[in-house]
This record gives structure tokens, C-alpha cells and sequence, in this order.
């Protein structure tokens, strides 16, 4: 059975604000260590950025969490629906994955059981961290913090050398898996 420990979001859903997104997978187990996952996070990214006309500034996909920074350009939006866009196609994809090809040890490790049902999770529960982010200070402070999470963690010597990032966008390289959008506009 689960912990009673959960990560509650706590952010508002004020329209011009950013949102400093933080999501981990369940018990923090590195499930986007592969490049497969991986681009399972940067294809629900997308799907949800034009969904959800949310403009996508940074981005980082740690092996076991991620991070990324997002303004909703709507005037009225609920970060509860964009979560769900960005976590649950993940989800799907990976119980699908595990059923495919036989994966029984780890479908059991990602099940949780109840006395009435199971529950198959990827992320840890709760909506994760949401800080809202209002200042242009703000918003080039904590795009640097995500791209010096590899640095920090000592997967790479620079930011740019983690290919699961924005960092290479924003230095102006064309080697990367997804744009962002400028938040200038």
C-alpha cells in the first residue's frame, strides 16, 4: 500500500503567469533512464503544448523526474487538464509497453493494490510541484536551474551535453528533440 506522502500542486491558474512544473515517476525508480521513454515525454509535451495552447520555454527529462517550464496562453486554463496531457499519455504508454513484450516484475513493482482495485502507476501520485513564476527574472533564473539539473546531478559537464533538455535550443543549436517557444513571444 502507498505512503500517505503526496505532492500536492499548490499553484494558482492566473492567466500571463508561467508555471515551473516538477513531476517524478512513482518511488522516484529511474523509468525515463531510456531514450524510449524519453521520447514518450517529449511526444506528450507536444501534444499538449498545442492542445493546450501552452507555450513551452524549457525543459529537462531526468532519469527519474522532470522539470519544465510552460505558460498557458489561454485566459482561462486549469493546469489539471495540461498535467494530465503531459502524464498520462506516458502512463499508457508504459503499461502498454510492459503488457507487449512480458514485463510481469515491473507491472507488478508499478501496481499499487487497494482491497478493491489496483492501480498502475508511473508517477508518483498528486500533481507535483507547480510554482507560479510572474517575473521575466524569474523565468531566466529557472530556466538555467532546469538546465543545470544534469550538471548539479554530475551526468554531464555542461548543460548542453544532456541531449534531454532545451539547453542546446536555447544556445542556438538544431541538434534537439523539441523547439521551445520564446518567452518574449
Amino acid at each position: 500500500m502507498e505512503s500517505g506522502i503526496r505532492k500536492t500542486r499548490k499553484a494558482r491558474d492566473e492567466p500571463g503567469h508561467a508555471h515551473f512544473l516538477t513531476y517524478s515517476c512513482y518511488r522516484r525508480l529511474p523509468l525515463l533512464s531510456r531514450g524510449r521513454t524519453r521520447r514518450w515525454v517529449i511526444d506528450a509535451r507536444e501534444r499538449a503544448r498545442r492542445e493546450h495552447d501552452a507555450a513551452l520555454w524549457a525543459y529537462v527529462i531526468m532519469p527519474e523526474h522532470v522539470h519544465l517550464l510552460l505558460c498557458p496562453l489561454r485566459p482561462r486554463y486549469e493546469m489539471r487538464h495540461i498535467l494530465a496531457a503531459l502524464k498520462r499519455p506516458i502512463a499508457t504508454a508504459a503499461k502498454a509497453y510492459l503488457l507487449e513484450h512480458g514485463q510481469a516484475a515491473w507491472l507488478d513493482r508499478l501496481t499499487v493494490r487497494y482491497p478493491t482495485r489496483e492501480v498502475f502507476r508511473f508517477w508518483q501520485p498528486g500533481g507535483g510541484i507547480d510554482h507560479n513564476i510572474f517575473q521575466q527574472k524569474t523565468v531566466a533564473a529557472v530556466v538555467e536551474y532546469i538546465h543545470a539539473n544534469p550538471l548539479r546531478r554530475g551526468l554531464v559537464a555542461h548543460p548542453t551535453d544532456w541531449s534531454w533538455s532545451s539547453a542546446r535550443f536555447w544556445e542556438g543549436r538544431s541538434d534537439v528533440p523539441l523547439a521551445m517557444d520564446h518567452p518574449d513571444g
